[in-house]
């Protein structure tokens, strides 16, 4: 289903979420369209398990022949595996960092890229967007080596990929948050694990203070709405130990575990020895 986060009469940031059928197997996952002035940009358009919904879904909104780009905040899989499917039935160029530009077109068949790949410096850039512009911000290592979020100045809406994700779904993943300190338990183990140092997120958090921002909204999970929740975020993250913060000698060991191929479960010892104690 498509939400409304932004509309005037010139401009619009709609979020898709929930295209995946909830059969546990995938992470759920957000994607977005911004028009302007009649020209589209998809952000983060997700794998081949939501493509044909939000193909369908965007052309309710926006006709896909004059989608001038398919932007990426980084190359994981649920971000740009359906890539091969966008470059077919559109003739957006991909807008990327510069670190993954060589490594997109192995998501696509041979020549799909070719000329249509917009590679970003890691200092980021301005992109024009009909009669508007979305800034690229830079991100990286948040969680990727090459990472973008991206700030739309008309509807003050910065999108940050995988900070500020939530492990929600359904309903919860479409209800804006107001009040973080209770919205925390959601967060903050997925921070913890996958941004890389605090060193980053206080770089990020005094860079993204020079913004209006009216709303954070991530690729997982639900939005976080309003001036009062936006700052109680950044003083959050700003503070989180994580990464390489936490992980010390003890999560640098030779492993002793097993993995049984048939439950695919973890074992203390090898199924031949367990079966032979028994």
């Amino acid at each position: 289903m498509a939400i409304e986060l932004y509309r005037d009469k010139t401009h619009a940031c709609l979020m898709f979420t929930d295209l995946m059928e909830e059969d546990g197997q995938a992470v759920q996952c957000n994607q977005f369209l911004i028009v302007d002035h009649g020209t589209g940009a998809i952000i983060d358009p997700g794998g081949n398990l939501a493509f044909n919904e939000l193909f369908m879904g965007m052309t309710r909104h926006f006709p896909p022949q004059k989608l001038s780009y398919v932007i990426a905040s980084h190359a994981d899989p649920d971000i740009i595996a359906s890539l091969d499917r966008w470059m077919t039935s559109t003739k957006a160029s991909l807008v990327i960092s510069r670190v993954w530009e060589r490594f997109a077109p192995h998501f696509t068949k041979v020549g799909k890229t070719e000329d249509r790949v917009i590679g970003v410096p890691d200092s980021g850039a301005r992109l024009p967007l009909g009669q508007s512009e979305l800034i690229l911000l830079p991100a990286h290592f948040m969680h990727s080596e090459g990472n973008f979020h991206f700030y739309d100045p008309i509807s003050r809406i910065l999108f940050t990929g995988d900070l500020a994700v939530s492990m929600t779904s359904g309903a919860e993943a479409r209800k804006p948050v107001v009040n973080v300190q209770a919205h925390i338990p959601r967060m903050d183990a997925f921070h913890r694990r996958y941004m890389v140092s605090n060193k980053i997120l206080r770089l990020w958090t005094k860079m993204a203070r020079q913004l209006d921002v009216q709303m954070l909204v991530p690729q997982h999970g639900a939005p976080i709405m309003g001036k009062r929740a936006v700052e109680d975020f950044y003083c959050w993250i700003e503070n989180l130990e994580c990464g390489i913060d936490v992980f010390n000698e003890s999560n640098y060991q030779i492993p002793g575990a097993y993995i049984d191929p048939v439950t695919r479960q973890i074992r203390a010892a090898p199924l031949a020895a367990m079966t032979e104690a028994s």
